[in-house]
């Protein structure tokens, strides 16, 4: 198995971790009967660390099929190389982080973790034109 493809592993526990982490976060702050329950009614926004961590799972879902994506078919077309492996360390650790960062409401230097996750996919994407 490639590097790329043990870390899109990881990215998918990474994934795992932030619904668990959110789900609870949810629970504690709305309570385990509405969690049990069918959700009908309506529920004001989360906030604090239980928005945060809720936010971020939701950012982590619209960026995980991209890169997915991206290292599926740079293994599928067989480019591995050191834009691909950089890339796919990149996505990963800055995601790690950026879960970190996020919770802990840390302005800015969130949103800047975001780009490097970012540019990790594009690293990908780039190494099927120009690897």
């Amino acid at each position: 198995m490639t590097l790329e493809l043990k870390i899109l592993a990881l990215a998918i526990v990474l994934g795992l971790v932030q619904i668990v982490l959110a789900s609870h976060a949810t629970s504690l702050q709305r309570g385990y009967r509405w969690t049990a329950s069918a959700r009908d009614e309506a529920v004001p926004p989360l906030t604090g660390m239980a928005g945060r961590l809720d936010r971020a799972l939701r950012n982590f879902i619209e960026t995980f099929p991209l890169f997915a994506a991206a290292v599926l078919i740079a293994h599928l077309v067989g480019r591995h190389g050191w834009m691909t492996e950089c890339g796919a360390l990149l996505y990963f650790s800055a995601r790690v982080v950026y879960v970190g960062l996020y919770a802990a409401g840390v302005f800015l230097a969130r949103s800047l973790v975001w780009n490097v996750a970012t540019g990790g996919t594009i690293l990908i994407l780039l190494s099927l034109v120009w690897g």
